[in-house]
């Protein structure tokens, strides 16, 4: 009997391939940053991203100061894939599979030259994909540039560079990425409408993700990362302003994980914030996006946020969390336990963290929600030392001492964690009418907006409503006497509760 096994040739076709690992969720703006990623790990302190938007096909030049590479870690670089996602990186270290540079282009471009030198050299050499040669070839072949196809790209890109403002003084790049044509906006119809589109997708879109993405090494004091766009200068966003007085944080967790640790901390903007932004005032947001957009977890990866904005599927975003932000600091080595993605723009929150995390979230929801609720009245910071011994909890605001029941009473805690779910809901219904009632007779209440996503959710005001006018309250008194305590606008409150009691 033959045991030997017979093997076959399995080598995939290359522009098949390289146009389905180019499908990873890249947008322009998080291909582009991937590029950066690569500009800062070469240390470079000056980057700047080119286009002229009036010519076709759209050529994209991205140059950085950077250390460069030699001729032979340029062909390395250009391989599927050029590292290993398991080796060990240094903490500032922003790769990780080694794919990032050729699937951030392939995502957006259909051919790609990369052209380097050592800092210090004089001589570039380059390298180019071109899906069209592995199409027609069906073999891996990639292109090696002559030196006069490298110097006439040289002079384009730094005729282009010195027709726009802000140029750099003494700026000498050492790697430039070129990528020739954009095929994505080919699928707009009219070319004066991808024009438009690439300059709002440049100018705007592009502009404030990497401002936002790369805010700590913009404000980093000793070698600053300078981004320049075009005409643009980039100005770093920090989405947590801790210079603004009323911009509190609550409690930090750390926890280690791997061989790395995992730091998570909540922060909850001022009220102000949203009339503020409503008026264009952006330091709270980016100039596009409004505070819905913005809430949520932070992730940020060797000083690179990597994931930003929504609660990543452990809760819903919603109107009265407007005012909450997640920061999550984790080092590189722990990538792999949290699946990070090859475009670094997905991270699925491992079984053993996902109950601090919601945890945590539970604690930071309280404090949004209270901030978004009693947004007309100044409150003013509690002790960092919760008091347990006190049924009330008193809360110093510009309309005097606010009291609420102290969740944290023994007694209250003990009653919440011990009764069935539908129990509960008519637990919080009384608390919050307890709280509403002893503040109106203090004359410190204000009445608050009904929204679907309340703490008390429809279903559960109409069974709370329901139980009652089984156990013989009438509608009118219900209405009269019951929803008032609630603490809503009557007018607020939703049709289906109305026309249970008509």
């Amino acid at each position: 009997m033959n045991n030997i096994n017979e093997y076959e040739d399995a080598t995939p076709n290359p522009e098949y391939l390289i146009k389905s690992i180019a499908e990873q969720g890249y947008s322009l703006e998080s291909s582009l940053a991937d590029l950066i990623d690569n500009s800062i790990s070469a240390k470079a302190d000056k980057v700047e991203i080119l286009i002229d938007s009036d010519k076709k096909p759209f050529i994209l030049f991205l140059a950085d100061n950077g250390a460069g590479m030699n001729e032979i870690t340029l062909k390395k670089c250009m391989q599927f894939p050029s590292s290993s996602p398991e080796t060990k990186r240094d903490t500032s270290d922003l790769g990780r599979f080694g794919l990032g540079m050729k699937t951030a282009s392939f995502s957006q471009t259909r051919k790609f030259t990369v052209i380097s030198r050592k800092k210090g050299s004089q001589k570039y050499s380059a390298r180019t994909w071109d899906v069209a040669l592995l199409e027609k070839t069906q073999k891996w072949r990639l292109i090696v540039n002559s030196d006069d196809e490298i110097e006439a790209i040289v002079n384009q890109y730094k005729s282009l560079s010195t027709s726009y403002l802000n140029e750099y003084d003494e700026f000498e790049p050492n790697t430039i990425v070129v990528w020739n044509g954009l095929y994505k906006f080919d699928y707009i119809h009219e070319e004066k409408n991808q024009r438009k589109e690439l300059k709002r997708e440049i100018t705007e879109v592009t502009a404030e993700h990497l401002s936002l993405v790369f805010h700590r090494y913009m404000e980093n004091k000793d070698a600053p990362l300078n981004i320049r766009i075009n005409n643009i200068l980039l100005i770093p966003f920090n989405p947590f302003p801790t210079n603004e007085k009323d911009f509190r944080s609550v409690e930090y967790k750390q926890r280690t994980f791997g061989d790395d640790s995992i730091k998570i901390e909540g922060y909850v903007l001022p009220s102000r914030s949203i009339n503020e932004t409503r008026k264009g005032i952006t330091h709270w947001t980016t100039k596009n996006r409004g505070l819905m957009d913005m809430e949520g977890i932070y992730i940020y990866r060797a000083n690179r946020i990597i994931l930003f904005g929504g609660w990543n599927g452990l809760i819903k975003k919603s109107p009265r969390l407007q005012l909450a932000r997640l920061k999550v600091e984790i080092g590189n080595s722990a990538d792999h336990l949290l699946n990070l993605n090859v475009a670094k723009s997905q991270v699925i929150i491992p079984h053993e963290l996902k109950d601090a995390f919601k945890d945590y979230i539970s604690q930071l929801k309280v404090e949004a929600e209270r901030e978004y609720y009693n947004r007309g009245v100044s409150r003013f910071p509690k002790s960092n030392t919760k008091n347990k011994a006190q049924l009330f909890e008193r809360i110093a605001s510009s309309k005097g001492t606010i009291l609420e029941i102290n969740n944290d009473f023994p007694l209250i805690s003990s009653l919440k964690n011990g009764i069935p779910k539908h129990e509960l809901s008519k637990l919080n219904m009384i608390i919050k009418m307890v709280n509403t009632t002893i503040n109106k007779l203090r004359e410190s209440h204000e009445e608050l907006t009904f929204t679907e996503d309340d703490d008390m959710p429809i279903p559960e005001l109409i069974l709370c409503i329901n139980e009652l006018k089984e156990n013989g309250f009438d509608n009118k008194f219900i209405k009269n006497n019951i929803l008032p305590d609630l603490g809503y606008k009557l007018e607020t409150l939703p049709d289906e509760i109305f026309k249970l009691l008509s």
